[in-house]
C-alpha cells in the first residue's frame, strides 16, 4: 500500500495523541499528511506492511514512503513538515535519540493518566475525515 503523503498513526483512544492529530489538522495548510489510528483496521494493516513492531503500537508512527519512524523521529519528522514556527523545533533532531526517546516515553507512559483516554476511537469532523486512511 504505497502512501502518496506520509501517513500519521496514533493511539486513538488517548486524549493526548488525539490533540496532536488536532494539532497536524490544523497546522499542515499544505495538507501534506494524513493520519490514521493505531487501533483502526488500515492502520493495522499499514503497521503490518511496513513491518512495525507491535511494541510501537503505544508510539507516533510516521510512514513516509518505505519507511517508519517512531517515537520522537517520528514527532521530529512530522514538525520539521509543518509550516514556521512549528517547523524549527525539529532542531532537537541533534539532541541524542536516547535523551528525547526516554522523555518520550516518560510522558508516554503517563499520558492517560495526565490527560485521560476515550472508551472508543472519536470520529474525525466531517471536513477532516478526507484526510485520514480510513474514510
Amino acid at each position: 500500500m504505497e502512501q502518496a503523503n506520509p501517513v500519521i498513526l496514533f493511539d486513538g483512544v488517548c486524549f493526548f495523541c488525539q490533540f496532536w492529530g488536532r494539532f497536524v489538522l490544523r497546522h499542515d495548510r499544505a495538507r501534506r499528511f494524513r493520519l490514521g489510528t493505531l487501533q483502526s483496521e488500515a492502520g493495522q494493516a499499514l503497521c503490518r506492511e511496513m513491518e512495525v513492531p507491535s511494541e510501537a503500537m503505544d508510539s507516533v508512527v510516521l510512514i513516509e514512503g518505505q519507511r517508519a519512524f517512531r517515537r520522537s523521529d517520528a514527532v521530529l519528522r512530522i514538525l520539521a513538515g509543518l509550516p514556521w514556527p512549528w517547523r524549527w523545533l525539529a532542531v532537537f533532531r541533534w539532541v541524542p535519540r536516547p535523551l528525547r526517546d526516554g522523555l518520550y516515553d516518560w510522558i508516554g507512559r503517563h499520558r492517560y493518566r495526565w490527560f485521560g483516554r476515550y472508551e472508543t476511537c472519536p470520529v474525525p469532523a466531517p471536513e477532516d475525515r478526507k484526510r485520514f486512511i480510513d474514510g
